[in-house]
């Protein structure tokens, strides 16, 4: 069999930044078991961790290995390479629960349970490095590379600047090193002849492929592969909301909130994204591109795009959630879809929603609407407002038009906590009853 796509397939979906000679030839001549690093400081991916992820899974589809390395011994260290500070470091059994964790949410992507050679495997650093003396490293590994060719990196460079002002410890000083070992180790032990990244990470896995020819000889070739780091059209950072990350776990960030992050990408971001972070073809993204093109209001790309990828984090039932959660908002939807949300859901599509709050029991009794709507909400400022909206049927309860002789009971709250009213066309009230 030949390995000839897979340097190619990234190159035109934008995902090489820079590689070493040779790579292309190597995974065209056989099958080659490649690493990417995951950083196991939470027990959750996010989206800034996707990119090093499809590189692995599009590897795998091209009939090579991958292997996922949690860093466990890095991730006790820290690792500099764009970073002011130093990481707060953790013990070993929240490294072990965030493993457990990562690997759940990789599995989405990677088949680590297929009989074929090129299975996919998790490997963490923290298993080789945790016996291993500091004397035993400066001598079998320090002494491989000066201190000169350390500082020569951009990541230690920055760190050193008068610029920078916070200086650099020993201990991150020599995350390259650690991260050096760790390609030798794979190298040895799991016949890994690549490390891909994101640009920023170029440094140190030159180390590693450098470390590797030093150690054992200069007619062993390992090779290094990174990717661009991803930005936004407007210069934003990518990933980032208001809230925080754009979790892949839906306790941290909901299905909903994770599909509106790719549904409100600009024209030229999903362009981009599309190719990056979905497997769908040239010729499938082609035409979308072009479809786009003829009716930008549509946002056939941005669609495209969330549908594939929620799919793939969480699955078609939430995509479908999804879905249904943006008509609500954009009053298409119907009480059927509106139930269907659960809290988190709920939430956050009407985040920023004018609020009010009463008493479950001021609902012990059926609740006259007039009174429900001023008296106990504030919805209306006055009672004659009120009426004469419900009269013109221009006031919703969850979804359903009401009327004067409406009533509210426990029996409308959603999740036994909310009720949902709309006032026109465009605005919502959250009234929490608790």
């Amino acid at each position: 069999m030949l390995y000839t796509n897979f340097v190619e397939e990234l190159r035109w979906r934008g995902m090489i930044h820079d590689l070493t000679p040779g790579t292309e030839e190597q995974l065209r001549k056989e099958m080659t078991t490649a690493y990417v690093g995951i950083d196991p400081t939470a027990d959750s991916l996010h989206i800034g961790h996707l990119v090093s992820i499809m590189m692995l899974k599009h590897l795998q589809i091209s009939g090579h290995r991958p292997l996922a390395l949690i860093g466990g011994a890095t991730g006790m260290i820290g690792d500099p390479s764009g970073k002011s500070q130093e990481r707060n470091l953790l013990d070993e059994p929240t490294l072990r629960h965030n493993q457990d964790c990562l690997k759940v949410q990789l599995a989405r992507f990677l088949d680590f349970e297929t009989d074929q050679p090129n299975k996919a495997e998790i490997v963490n650093n923290y298993d080789w490095m945790k016996d291993i003396t500091f004397l035993a490293f400066i001598r079998d590994i320090g002494k491989h590379l000066t201190v000169n060719y350390m500082m020569s990196k951009d990541s230690v460079k920055k760190r050193l600047s008068p610029e920078s002002g916070s200086g650099m410890s020993f201990t991150e000083f020599t995350y390259q090193l650690v991260q050096g070992y760790d390609f030798l180790h794979l190298y040895q032990h799991k016949n890994c002849k690549l490390q891909m990244g994101g640009s920023d990470q170029w440094g140190n896995i030159v180390t590693g492929t450098e470390l590797i020819r030093r150690k054992l000889g200069g007619k062993e070739n390992a090779f290094a592969l990174t990717c661009p780091l991803i930005t936004k059209a407007d210069g934003g950072k990518f990933g980032k909301t208001e809230t925080g990350n754009v979790w892949l776990d839906p306790a941290k960030t909901s299905p909903y909130a994770f599909y509106q992050f790719w549904l409100n990408c600009s024209d030229d971001d999903a362009a981009k994204y599309i190719k990056i972070f979905t497997l769908l073809s040239r010729n499938e993204i082609d035409q979308l591109i072009a479809e786009h093109a003829q009716a930008p209001h549509l946002r056939v790309l941005q669609k495209a795009l969330a549908r594939e990828i929620t799919i793939r984090v969480h699955s078609e039932e939430d995509l479908q959630l999804a879905e249904d959660a943006s008509q609500i908002l954009f009053g298409k939807g119907t009480t059927e879809s509106l139930l269907k949300l659960d809290e988190a859901t709920l939430l956050s599509v009407f985040e920023g929603v004018p609020r009010a709050e009463m008493s479950k029991q001021q609902l012990s009794e059926p609740l006259d609407i007039t009174e429900f709507l001023t008296t106990h909400t504030d919805i209306f400022s006055s009672k004659t407002e009120a009426r004469r909206m419900l009269k013109d049927n221009g006031v919703s309860l969850n979804k359903m038009k009401i009327s004067e002789t409406t009533q509210i009971s426990t029996a409308d709250l959603l999740n036994n906590k909310y009720i949902l009213v709309q006032k026109g066309k465009k605005n919502y009230y959250l009234v929490v009853v608790e």
